[in-house]
């Protein structure tokens, strides 16, 4: 029977000197994933920090909902409830910048576990002093040491911007995949906070969440291999001062706007579960949208989410408006939310892009701070025209919000040249 060759498994034959030299074939190369995802978790070290970061950031879409069962519960007041985490929010946008610039100064782990403790311990005072029956200034003061939790998400995007420096595309895919982990936590994190605090007992929740943020920032803190280097200490001033931040901060404020009337709105004219399906559209939009090649042009890939998420911010207020259908108002928000999280990984992007490499987790906190600012900002006006003109008419305001964002955006806002 004659010898058939198999080039694929034939040994290689050379002749060295007057040696004839055998060299055995290796078998081919396994074949690339295609999964941007995939590719994205196959990172050294990745998984790990994933996980924790994950558990840690849960407990963001928990604490505010379980504070307000558990306050409101006992001392009877949804005003006393609503300032405590009012003011809650407002120490975190003071506060938050702060830790932030010493994590960028001292590194994740030295900064992360003691500020997470910290904030772990005021979630904890509070718990008491409610349980207790506690003086009112008491809750004021724990809720507002919670002001010290690390922003584990933009933490989480230093560390990608940091493996996957140079490389545009894997970025893409990480901060998108950062988005959609945003939107998943948000989704969860409330009704997560509800059940416990009905199934089990009103402080819960509280518990609960405090125990998951540290058990996860210990977790993500003890990833030291993926952890950025500390830069050298410079005299770099904030980067508020960096050329354009300024701009795209308050399109980010504008865009906080957006998403606190839209919540504040919806749960006047249909109830809080609903708002399940606006983070549901992000989060798959966000997924989708990772997977796409990005364009070059990130100013005018900017303009285009804003554009559609105006264009898209419409729909609730034409369903409510037009057919008074909870069905039409629910496909409305799904759809509405399909334009949150690319406008919002696309911003973060540019973010990036403008922050110096030393500062990057002090410009990333800093948006966040816009947008917290931007959905109190939202919250209060959404609230004011839905009881003073009506639950249809307040959809008015998320709409104008994000024309808001897109004339700023259009008008101030430049991408950096060269990066």
């Amino acid at each position: 029977m004659p010898y058939e060759r198999n080039p694929a498994t034939d040994p290689l034959f050379t002749v060295s000197g007057d040696l004839l030299v055998i060299a055995r074939r290796t078998a081919p190369a396994r074949r690339a994933s295609t999964n941007p995802y995939r590719r994205l978790l196959a990172t050294p070290g990745a998984r790990a920090f994933t996980v924790g970061n994950l558990i840690a950031r849960l407990p963001m879409g928990m604490f505010s909902v379980s504070a307000v069962i558990m306050i409101a519960g006992s001392r009877g007041s949804y005003a006393l409830a609503g300032a405590v985490t009012a003011t809650g929010l407002a120490a975190t946008a003071v506060v938050a910048p702060w830790t932030a610039r010493l994590v960028d100064r001292y590194g994740q782990a030295r900064v992360a576990v003691p500020a997470t403790a910290i904030a772990a311990l005021g979630s904890l005072a509070l718990l008491l002093c409610v349980h207790y029956d506690a003086p009112a200034w008491t809750l004021f003061a724990s809720y507002a040491a919670t002001a010290t939790t690390p922003n584990t998400g933009g933490m989480s995007r230093a560390r990608w911007a940091h493996l996957h420096r140079g490389d545009p595309a894997a970025l893409h895919t990480a901060n998108s995949f950062e988005q959609a982990a945003d939107e998943l936590c948000f989704m969860l994190g409330p009704a997560l906070a509800a059940l416990l605090c009905a199934a089990l007992f009103p402080e819960a929740g509280t518990l609960v969440g405090a125990i998951l943020l540290m058990t996860g920032v210990l977790i993500f803190a003890a990833q030291r291999a993926t952890e950025p280097p500390v830069a050298p200490r410079t005299h770099a001033g904030s980067p508020l001062r960096t050329r354009g931040m300024p701009a795209l901060l308050a399109a980010f404020l504008a865009t906080g706007a957006v998403f606190g009337a839209m919540e504040v709105v919806t749960i006047a004219h249909a109830g809080g579960a609903i708002l399940a399906l606006q983070a549901a559209g992000s989060c798959v939009a966000g997924l989708l949208y990772g997977s796409l090649r990005p364009a070059a042009d990130i100013r005018r890939r900017l303009l285009l989410c804003l554009t559609g998420m105006t264009a898209l911010m419409s729909l609730p207020l034409l369903a409510a408006a037009s057919t008074g259908s909870l069905l039409a108002l629910a496909g409305a928000l799904l759809l509405a939310g399909a334009a949150t999280a690319p406008t919002m990984v696309t911003g973060m992007t540019l973010v990036q892009r403008l922050t110096p490499e030393s500062q990057l987790n002090e410009g990333m906190t800093l948006a966040v701070t816009a947008l917290l600012g931007g959905i109190a900002a939202g919250s209060a006006t959404g609230g004011w025209m839905a009881e003073h003109t009506g639950r249809v008419t307040g959809y008015v305001v998320p709409v104008c919000a994000a024309g808001l964002a897109l004339a700023v955006t259009a008008a101030r806002v430049r991408a950096p040249r060269g990066r």
